[in-house]
């Protein structure tokens, strides 16, 4: 299923949610313009977990290593990556923002994104994979709306098969099926060494969606 829209008018410009849009497809067509060097980039700026449990047994501070926390949200691996998050944020980003309110919403989403890293991490210690995307913040904006606006129209895009369907669903069906999907491919992704492979990062998504259900009520702009 694919949400295209939400039937869920927002009080405020999104500015906040554009801004992010923006910046993620800025950076994602620079990516574009390094060639071979983009390789080197998604190491340096991408969030390797292995590179956290070692400087856990050392002294040495290394800055850029924690920034990588935040850098690796900002970066994706191709159109198709990117324009799936940038949709799911697009749909469903207004209207937490709206709620949240600017600057809470901003904060909010980086915390997400730091809960779906330090999961990953935790889980996949020995990862040398650079990991990189908006998912595990963007995962955080999905638990908060199964919160605030669980019966809230989605208008989704069904296949089956070769045929296309589409229909105006509840938010918690659509939502609660996909995060179903990412914990039992989480549980799957488990016992398996992924130090030498990519794919996807399934508790950064879990990890990023259990602190948006958790963190969204006290972040809420009560008026």
């Amino acid at each position: 299923m694919i949400p295209l829209r939400d039937k869920n008018p927002t009080r405020h410009f999104p500015f906040v949610t554009i801004l992010l849009i923006c910046i993620n497809v800025a950076i994602f067509i620079y990516e574009l313009t390094l060639g071979q060097n983009l390789e080197s980039i998604l190491t340096q700026y991408g969030l390797i977990p292995s590179n956290f449990i070692k400087a856990l047994h050392t002294i040495d501070f290394n800055p850029l290593l924690y920034i990588t926390i935040i850098t690796s949200i900002f970066l994706h691996g191709g159109w198709l990556h990117l324009v799936g998050n940038m949709l799911y944020l697009w749909v469903f980003g207004d209207n937490i923002e709206d709620k949240l309110g600017h600057l809470r919403f901003i904060c909010f989403y980086l915390i997400c994104g730091l809960a779906a890293s330090a999961l990953h991490i935790y889980l996949d210690p020995q990862s040398q994979v650079p990991t990189i995307g908006a998912s595990g913040a963007i995962s955080g904006v999905l638990g908060a709306y199964l919160i605030l606006f669980p019966k809230a129209k989605v208008v989704t895009l069904i296949p089956i098969f070769i045929f296309i369907q589409m229909a105006e669903l509840p938010a918690f069906l659509i939502l609660g099926l996909w995060f179903v999907l990412q914990f039992f491919n989480g549980l799957l992704s488990l016992g398996y060494n992924t130090a030498g492979m990519g794919g996807v990062a399934w508790w950064a998504h879990i990890g990023g969606f259990v602190a948006g259900l958790v963190f969204v009520l006290p972040f809420r702009k009560y008026r």
